[in-house]
C-alpha cells in the first residue's frame, strides 16, 4: 500500500503533496517520544513541549490565518490543515492534539478578530509561544450549545464573566481561552426550551488565563490522556477589547469555527486508521499461523480489504469537504458527512487491526492498543455522531425541493 497515493487526487494542488511529504519526514524524525508510555506520564509537559516544537519548525503556521499574523496564508487552507492533522495523527496522537487545539483555540480570532486581537495572539500561537483553548461546553450544555448559561454582564467599560465550563481541552495549560457566554437580557438565565432563537444573546470573549477569578476547578482524566479541565469563573473582569466579533453573535462565531475544524477531525481519524492498517498489514505478513502466515488466510484478506475500502471512502468525503471550503462553498453538510464517516469507519478499522493482533493488540503500550483509545473520542469531539446525523438531515430538509 502506497501511503501517499491519495495526494495525486484532484482535490490537491502540488504544494499540498509537498507539505504532506515534508511533514511525514519531519514527524518520523521528531515524534518518537510524543506518545506517553508509562502510567503517570506528564501529559501536560509533553503537550507543552510539542506546541513549542511544532511552532519552532513552522508547522503551526498552517493553523492560523494571515501572513502578517504568522499564518502560512491569508486564509486557513483547509486541505493543508487536514493533511497536517492526518499526518501527525498517523505518527503520534498527542502531536495531532497539540496542533489541532492551536487551530481550534485560535480559529475564532483568525475568522472574526480585529487586527489588534490578531496581532496580540496569532503570531504567538503560530510560534508555539501561546497555548490556545476553545471553551464552549458546560456541565449542562454540550452538543446543545444554545443551552449554555455561563453569564457575561456589562460592568462599566468592560464585562464580568461568571459560570462554569467543562471538557475543555488544554484546560490548565492554555495561555488564553476563546470563551462563550450568555450576554443577553437575563444574564445566566438560559432561554426557555423551544424559544425561537435560543442562541440569541451568546457572545464570544478572549479570556487571558491569568485573569483573576478564573480557576481550574478540576483536571479531567480520559482514556486517551491529554490536558483537559473544568473551569470556574467567579467575577472574571475583562475589557471591552476582549469581545470577539459582535455582541450577541457568539453562536455564529462558534459554529463558523467548528465548520472549519470539524473536517480536520475527520482527517485525524484518517491518520489513526491509516496507521492501524499499516500495522495490521505488517503483522499479518509476518505472523506464523498453522504453517502459513496470517495474511495467507482469506478471512484475513477480506478484513484487510474492508479496512482499505473504508479508509478510501472516508478520505474521499474528507478531502471533498476540505476542497469545497477552500473553493468558497458552503460545507456544513459536507463537513458533517466527512466527520461522521471518517470517525465511525476509523473506529471499525482500528478495531479490526486490534483483532488481527489478538492478545498482543490489547497489551498496554502496543501501537494498536493506543490507537483504540485515541480514536474513540473522535466520535464525540466537535459534535457526536448522532449530532452529525441531525445536521445532515436538517440540511437535506432545508434544501429546495
Amino acid at each position: 500500500m502506497m501511503e501517499h497515493d491519495y495526494l495525486d487526487w484532484p482535490f490537491f494542488d502540488p504544494h499540498h503533496a509537498e507539505l504532506a511529504r515534508a511533514l511525514d519526514c519531519w514527524a518520523a524524525a521528531n515524534l518518537g517520544d510524543a506518545r506517553p508510555g508509562a502510567e503517570g506520564a506528564d501529559v501536560e509537559a509533553i503537550c507543552r513541549a510539542l506546541v513549542k516544537r511544532l511552532g519552532r519548525d513552522d508547522w503551526l503556521r498552517h493553523a492560523v490565518a494571515g501572513v502578517a499574523f504568522g499564518g502560512a496564508g491569508q486564509a486557513i487552507d483547509t486541505r493543508a490543515l487536514c493533511l497536517v492533522r492526518e499526518t501527525l495523527a498517523r505518527h503520534a496522537a498527542l502531536a495531532d492534539f497539540a496542533f489541532a487545539m492551536q487551530g481550534l483555540g485560535s480559529g475564532a480570532i483568525s475568522l472574526f478578530g480585529t487586527d489588534d486581537q490578531k496581532r496580540a495572539w496569532l503570531p504567538r500561537v503560530a510560534r508555539g509561544q501561546a497555548i490556545a483553548a476553545f471553551a464552549l461546553s458546560e456541565p449542562q450544555a454540550g452538543s446543545d450549545v444554545a443551552a449554555l448559561s455561563c453569564a457575561a454582564r456589562r460592568d462599566g467599560d468592560g464585562w464580568v464573566l461568571d459560570g462554569e465550563k467543562t471538557w475543555i481541552s488544554n484546560g490548565g495549560i492554555a495561555d488564553f481561552y476563546i470563551l462563550f457566554a450568555r450576554s443577553g437580557e437575563g444574564g445566566a438565565r438560559a432561554p426557555r426550551r423551544g424559544a425561537a432563537k435560543a442562541s440569541d444573546g451568546i457572545s464570544a470573549f478572549i479570556l487571558d488565563a491569568a485573569t483573576p477569578g478564573l480557576q481550574i476547578a478540576e483536571r479531567i482524566h480520559t482514556m486517551a490522556p491529554h490536558p483537559m479541565a473544568r473551569l470556574r469563573l467567579d467575577g472574571c473582569r475583562v475589557s471591552a477589547h476582549c469581545l470577539l466579533g459582535e455582541e450577541g453573535q457568539g453562536f455564529k462565531v462558534a459554529m463558523a469555527t467548528l465548520d472549519v475544524f470539524r473536517t480536520s477531525v475527520a482527517a485525524a481519524a484518517l491518520g489513526f486508521a491509516r496507521r492501524a492498517l499499516s500495522e495490521a498489514l505488517a503483522h499479518a505478513a509476518m505472523r506464523p499461523m498453522f504453517g502459513k502466515t496470517l495474511a495467507d488466510f482469506q478471512l484475513t484478506q477480506a478484513r484487510l480489504a474492508q479496512m482499505a475500502l473504508e479508509i478510501d471512502a472516508a478520505a474521499l468525503l474528507t478531502y471533498r469537504a476540505a476542497w469545497l471550503r477552500d473553493a468558497g462553498g458552503r460545507v456544513t453538510q459536507a463537513a458533517a458527512m466527512a466527520k461522521l464517516a471518517a470517525t465511525e469507519s476509523a473506529q471499525r478499522v482500528v478495531d479490526s487491526a486490534l483483532q488481527l493482533f489478538g492478545a498482543r493488540g490489547v497489551q498496554r503500550g502496543a501501537v494498536v492498543e493506543g490507537l483504540y483509545r485515541d480514536v474513540r473520542a473522535l466520535r464525540i469531539h466537535e459534535g457526536a455522531s448522532e449530532v452529525q446525523l441531525m445536521i445532515i438531515a436538517r440540511e437535506l430538509l432545508a434544501a429546495p425541493a
